[in-house]
């Protein structure tokens, strides 16, 4: 007999057992530092901040459903973040280029003289 086949006796029908990712991730004092500044830090995106916090809660043991959960996130998005900072670990944080042709207009802002007609 097989382990999943004995664990299946322990869940009920449509039920799924529970995941358990096979990226353990342990932070260096400097990672934990860095990741904690990330984290509580205002002025930054917000897509920096929600990472930081995933490592963080990864490295505390939650599984991706949980840390999913506690960020009102996707488990697929948590479970990206923490195997890419497995593999490459700060520098995979940040975003890669993406494909395509870049922006030729600035975002969108206000012009000068645009605005009030008088």
């Amino acid at each position: 007999m097989f382990l999943a086949d004995s664990l299946v006796d322990w869940f009920p029908r449509g039920s799924q057992m529970p995941r358990v990712s096979p990226y353990r991730v342990l932070l260096s004092v400097d990672e934990r530092r860095e990741l904690d500044r990330r984290a509580n830090q205002y002025t930054l995106p917000y897509y920096q901040v929600i990472r930081a916090k995933m490592i963080l809660l990864a490295h505390e043991g939650l599984s991706n459903d949980k840390i999913a959960d506690r960020l009102s996130t996707r488990r697929e998005i948590v479970s990206l973040w923490r195997k890419r900072f497995f593999e490459e670990r700060l520098p995979g944080l940040e975003d890669r280029p993406r494909p395509g042709r870049p922006r030729v207009f600035p975002p969108r802002g206000r012009r000068p003289r645009q605005g009030h007609r008088v």
